[in-house]
């Protein structure tokens, strides 16, 4: 396919949410007809910080796969591939591990958040520390041109790239090539609980696959201004949690400007609002949730879906490494 690489991907520690679909599925679904797209099942990454329970990462291979499918993303225009079975990964990996310092990981802003996140202190993992070593890795084992991402990864991006120049100064010709970020229109979605990230480790997130009952709940219980108190009050847009979802979510665009517009001025409660949001949000999740059903209901099929996508990758990720190896004078037997 003469078109420019892609590669995403996501660490199985649990089912897909709003956020991964904002973030980086939506465009996923829609790249797929224009570019030579993979998407990776980042299963060594997921242990990084998950070692001593594999099980979750083995459990929830196959949960991730069913939201991609349910999300739209087409396996036989979107090579879906799994980490730990693209040996070529670890290998790029340990050779570009040599030529980063501690010093330049330790200063790269998404590492040192999620450190002070989960509270590792002197027991953070060595894996969970070269995390940007491994990202870089997959990324130039592909030859990925673009990268969709949050705005919180667009560190990796620029690691990854240095990598890149690196790498490439020792080789007698350029072998891999420099990546850029593509950011969606909503690169950063707010937990269900107002805080800056919805993320799986924080507990604030509404799963592709939430029931009605839990997404009634979620938007129930969502921030909106404290001080718009009565129906008549003016409200404040910025900071308010259900005008940011009806921003991500909702289909229509002028009709949402509009009620930002009656809210800041009074006249529109917040039980309104949430209603609007609940209704769009189920309109949205329900398909996927009945498509993600039917998926799983033969996991046998969506591994051997797997392993077929991954097989497909095997060539690309060893035909690069055979280059780094030839290009450093690395024995190849």
């Amino acid at each position: 396919m003469n078109a420019p690489t892609i590669l995403t991907g996501d660490r199985p520690t649990g089912p897909l949410h709003l956020g991964h679909f904002v973030g980086s599925l939506r465009q996923r679904v829609a790249l797929q007809q224009t570019h030579n797209q993979f998407v990776l099942i980042a299963d060594l990454q997921g242990l990084t910080d998950n070692g001593s329970n594999p099980q979750k990462i083995r459990d929830n291979i196959p949960e991730v796969l069913a939201d991609y499918l349910a999300a739209g993303i087409d396996p036989n225009l979107t090579t879906i591939c799994l980490q730990s079975a693209l040996p070529a990964l670890s290998e790029l990996t340990m050779l570009y591990m040599n030529i980063v310092t501690v010093a330049r990981v330790e200063r790269n802003p998404t590492v040192k958040n999620e450190i002070a996140q989960k509270g590792f202190a002197r027991s953070l993992p060595v894996g969970f520390m070269a995390y940007p070593i491994s990202q870089a890795a997959d990324i130039t084992a592909f030859k990925a041109e673009c990268v969709p991402v949050g705005d919180d990864q667009l560190p990796m991006i620029e690691q990854t790239n240095e990598i890149v120049h690196k790498m490439n100064s020792l080789l007698p010709a350029p072998v891999l090539r420099h990546c850029k970020a593509m950011l969606s229109d909503t690169s950063r979605l707010p937990g269900i609980d107002g805080s800056a990230k919805m993320s799986k480790s924080l507990g604030n997130t509404l799963h592709l696959s939430a029931r009605e009952e839990t997404i009634h709940r979620a938007v129930s219980a969502m921030y909106t201004d404290p001080n718009h108190l009565k129906v008549s009050d003016p409200g404040q847009i910025e900071g308010n949690v259900v005008f940011t979802y009806l921003d991500a979510f909702h289909p229509d665009k002028e009709k949402v400007a509009a009620m930002k517009a009656q809210y800041q001025a009074g006249g529109l409660g917040d039980r309104v609002c949430k209603n609007e949001l609940k209704a769009c949000l189920q309109e949205l999740i329900a398909p996927m949730r009945e498509r993600r059903a039917m998926y799983m209901q033969d996991k046998g099929e969506l591994m051997s879906m797997l392993k077929r996508g991954t097989e497909r990758a095997q060539g690309v990720t060893q035909e690069t490494l055979r280059e780094v190896k030839v290009g450093l004078g690395v024995p190849v037997f």
